[in-house]
């Protein structure tokens, strides 16, 4: 992923203000950006240390509890296809 781009995204993580954007842009990042979903995306800045822990860390807490409402969905056979 460019640098210019990376850096793009991560504006676009510390502008959002709710679970609910964060799970927008991550699902933006899915279908733009096969190549570099999300988590990638944090977890690099996060070893070049161009985010701070603690940020990552809401982020990726965020995106594996929506993940993990998903799968209960599906496992519950209440999910939409």
């Amino acid at each position: 992923m460019a640098v210019d781009l990376k850096d793009r995204v991560i504006d676009d993580l510390r502008a959002c203000r709710s679970s609910d954007e964060l799970v927008a842009l991550d699902e933006r990042m899915a279908m733009d950006h096969l190549d570099s979903p999300l988590h990638l995306v944090i977890c690099d800045a996060l070893r070049e240390r161009t985010v701070a822990p603690v940020e990552a860390a809401r982020w990726l807490a965020t995106l594996m509890d929506h993940r993990n409402q998903q799968l209960s969905a599906c496992l519950n056979l209440t999910c939409q296809v």
